[in-house]
């Protein structure tokens, strides 16, 4: 009777598995504050994206670890990046099975830790971030990727990087808008994941926890300026967020299960504190309850597994 009358469902082509792959790794590395998420070598990022995509996955987003990290972030925009080759790796081994995404931002790339590059001052220069998003766009699109996500908050990210784009052909590759990524506590993992080199914060370019409307106005500029879908994140803190999105925006609407999230619910599980399982698939049931039409979560391929012998 629940199964006949159930208002939501949450199958595997809704999910989209977060990886991270690591440049000159000879094994996978565990992820201390992440159990099961690891940084991956070439070959078991290979691996573990044909899992995925035979679990019925709708999407892999890919995050890179560099070996050598610069001011501009030059690491991240190279043809021979670990990013671009990851993407050129998993483009060859699962061609056009399932969407393969790449995270556009400098954060994992520069030796500063922030999105963009730093002014004199080091500050944030919003307009010369965006002529770098650009040549990363295109190299990422080159590489591969059918849809970029560009996560780094410069205002007029969406329109720069979808202007370079069309101007080197690349008019079908898409755009995932960061529309309402908030400056949260709950990325910490996802820190530890990237070896981010980041001092301090990101407040002066990170949405305030306290505001939606800034969202709603954040989404009618990504709108404007070409996005193809839309993003808030975190998801379980911001589900009032993800509704307000979700009733105004006319393209698909994603939410990000962020590293936070993630870690919560494993230390608890861990200590007997929770059911695992049943928590995992209430929360991602919550999210996609508060209108997510995907969900990215760390937990993808498992429950794209549960959900198709269940």
């Amino acid at each position: 009777m629940r199964r006949l009358v159930a208002e939501i469902d949450l199958r595997p082509r809704h999910l989209v598995l977060p990886m991270f792959v690591k440049e000159g790794a000879s094994e996978p590395v565990p992820i201390a504050s992440m159990p099961g998420v690891v940084q991956h070598t070439r070959d078991s990022l290979r691996k573990a994206a044909t899992e995925a995509v035979s679990a019925g996955v709708g999407g892999l987003m890919l995050f890179g670890v560099p070996e050598s990290r610069d001011a501009t972030g030059t690491a991240g925009v190279d043809p021979d990046g670990v990013l671009n080759v990851a993407l050129r790796d998993l483009r060859a081994e699962v061609g056009d099975a399932t969407v393969l995404m790449a995270d556009t931002c400098l954060d994992e790339f520069t030796d500063h830790g922030h999105c963009g590059v730093l002014d004199a001052e080091g500050r944030v220069d919003n307009d010369a971030t965006l002529a770098v998003y650009g040549e990363m766009a295109v190299a990422q699109a080159e590489a591969g990727a059918h849809l970029l996500g560009p996560s780094g908050m410069m205002d007029g990210q969406v329109g720069a990087i979808r202007e370079a784009l069309d101007a080197a052909g690349h008019v079908d590759t898409g755009i995932l808008a960061y529309t309402a990524k908030y400056s949260s506590a709950f990325f910490g993992p996802f820190r530890e994941a990237v070896e981010s080199q980041l001092r301090g914060d990101r407040k002066t370019y990170q949405q305030d926890s306290a505001n939606v409307r800034e969202a709603l106005r954040e989404l009618a500029l990504d709108l404007e300026e070409g996005a193809d879908m839309v993003m808030v994140k975190p998801a379980l803190a911001y589900l009032d967020v993800l509704r307000a999105v979700a009733e105004t925006a006319d393209v698909p609407v994603a939410a990000y299960q962020v590293s936070g999230e993630y870690a919560m619910v494993e230390a608890a599980a861990a200590n007997g504190w929770l059911d695992r399982d049943r928590t995992v698939l209430e929360t991602l049931t919550g999210i996609r309850r508060a209108g997510a039409d995907i969900v990215l979560t760390y937990w993808a391929t498992e429950v794209a597994t549960r959900l198709t012998t269940e």
